[in-house]
């Protein structure tokens, strides 16, 4: 040791020592020392000081070197774990609600919301009226769907549905002279998968969508490519069913390339749909007597991809993430569900008896650039017994006519004769243009053109209506903004009694649509 320490200060010394101080931090003497001589300095030069001064700068002194031994190596501690800190990950942008029952997510509950804004104008068919007042043609805003489904996968087999909504809300729209409409059930089910973790067998039952018919008659109306489906193929919609929904039990699943559904209905009685049920006469409509189950059954072969089998709703456009091509059939049968009047007054119960066959082409056509297209034809046969017809309009922005057909009911505003027996040839088609096309951020287009055309036995003149349109792809379906023009065809009677088709009126419609 080459230095002491002063003997004035062994007692710092001693409590340094007794603290395990000075080999905490490597100090030996001749630094504390060291120290210790520059305050002896200090003290000398200001000798002159009273023994209190004195005192009160050595107690200062030792404080002041307590708080260098602890504050320094803590400052530098604090520095050294700053430095070591990870800057958290952001979090990916949620694309869904869902909440995981289970680790792996296998188990599930999600909700998701849809509201779908019209602003339309609409070329009126002839006697129109609006309250009573003519109107050649007109503009509304109205909302076409507002929707929330809830749905998870309880359990490995357990799965549950239900959604809930309105649809057709405008300025006409009312519930028994009450505007503050009813939302309802669309659909409430339960289903049980027989296998575990695989899609071969499904039983489910309650109110659903679970179809026949066709792809289109159980739509997924978040992911269409046209701005709304094409409704004919709902054939049955809001005469023995709920908007589409019928009480039902089915089976469905996929085996290999097939994708398959089995449904036995409880159809409802006419006399409940909320409207006037049509006369009895020689032309058919819904029975107002006698009750049959109702069958149907849709079969799918998927040639490419499989479609998703997680709910009875089926895909509109898969917007190129997914390869698909289909060939689909399907029926609905109900024994005695129409009536007529024969030549003899005598009432005539008949069958309901419809079915289709039809391909679907859903593609990317290049990954790179984020192009695809998406097609569909179909051909469908109707037999909804003699002379049936029945006009429907969507969202109808009229709700009178002086022109009225003859034993036809709601013809005025945009309805045209959407429903009848006979053939129907239905197809659309759509481009999906480049991605990020319109700049970052900004989406894309999505044109396309529909054509339905029936030969309804009724009518003198085959019908005809197309739809052209783009949809401006913000984000996908999640936000869509639409823009469609749809011409429609014009009957009126003849005087020998046939209907026949005299002109044509046009309808614009904008829709933004919201779903998560």
């Amino acid at each position: 040791m080459t230095k002491q320490l002063p003997s004035f200060y062994p007692s710092t010394y001693k409590l340094l020592t007794g603290l395990g101080i000075l080999r905490k931090f490597s100090w030996d003497e001749e630094r504390l020392c060291s120290i210790f001589e520059m305050q002896a300095a200090y003290a000398t030069s200001h000798a002159n000081g009273s023994t209190t001064h004195k005192s009160m700068k050595n107690t200062l002194f030792i404080i002041w070197l307590l708080q260098s031994i602890w504050i320094l190596p803590t400052k530098a501690q604090v520095q050294a774990d700053s430095s070591s800190v990870r800057t958290p990950k952001p979090v990916p942008d949620k694309t869904e609600l869902k909440y995981n029952l289970n680790e792996s997510g296998s188990h599930y509950f999600k909700v998701t919301f849809l509201n779908q804004t019209w602003l339309r104008f609409d070329q009126s068919n002839p006697g129109t009226t609006v309250l009573g007042e003519p109107a050649a043609h007109t503009f509304d805003v109205g909302l076409r769907r507002t929707r929330i489904q809830l749905y998870g996968q309880l359990t490995d087999r357990a799965f549950i549905y239900f959604q809930f909504g309105q649809n057709n809300f405008n300025f006409l729209s009312q519930n028994a002279g009450n505007r503050k409409m009813q939302v309802f059930f669309h659909d409430a089910l339960t289903e049980y998968a027989v296998v575990k973790g695989k899609n071969y067998l499904k039983l489910g039952g309650g109110l659903t969508i679970a179809n026949g018919l066709s792809r289109f008659s159980q739509p997924s109306i978040g992911t269409i490519l046209t701005m709304d489906v094409p409704v004919f193929a709902q054939a049955t919609v809001d005469q023995t069913d709920e908007f589409s929904r019928k009480l039902s039990v089915y089976a469905r699943g996929q085996i290999g390339k097939i994708d398959y559904r089995l449904v036995v209905s409880d159809p409802f009685p006419i006399t409940t749909n909320g409207q006037t049920a049509p006369a009895l006469s020689t032309n058919s409509t819904f029975s107002q007597k006698s009750h049959h189950k109702q069958y149907q059954g849709f079969f799918t072969y998927q040639l490419w991809d499989k479609e998703p089998h997680t709910t009875p709703y089926m895909t509109g456009t898969y917007l190129g993430s997914k390869r698909v091509l289909n060939l689909e059939g399907g029926f609905i049968t109900q024994a005695k569900a129409m009536w007529h009047s024969s030549e003899t007054q005598d009432t005539v119960y008949t069958n309901l008896n419809l079915w289709s066959v039809a391909a679907f082409l859903d593609m990317p056509v290049n990954k790179n650039k984020g192009t695809a297209i998406s097609a569909y034809a179909g051909y469908f046969t109707y037999d909804f017994g003699q002379g049936y017809l029945r006009y429907n309009g969507i969202m109808n922005p009229a709700n009178g006519t002086t022109s009225p057909l003859s034993g036809i009911s709601n013809t005025y505003g945009n309805a045209f004769p959407m429903f009848g027996t006979g053939n129907v040839l239905y197809s659309q088609v759509g481009y999906l243009l480049p991605k990020n096309l319109l700049g970052e951020g900004n989406g894309t287009l999505l044109p396309y053109a529909s054509l339905m055309y029936a030969n309804y036995k009724r009518l003198a003149d085959p019908m005809a209506v197309y739809n052209l349109g783009i949809n401006w792809l913000l984000k996908g379906h999640t936000s869509k903004l639409t823009l469609d023009y749809q011409n429609r065809p014009v009957y009126e009677a003849a005087p020998a009694g046939n209907i026949i088709q005299t002109t044509r009126r046009g309808c614009v419609v904008l829709q933004y649509q919201l779903f998560i």
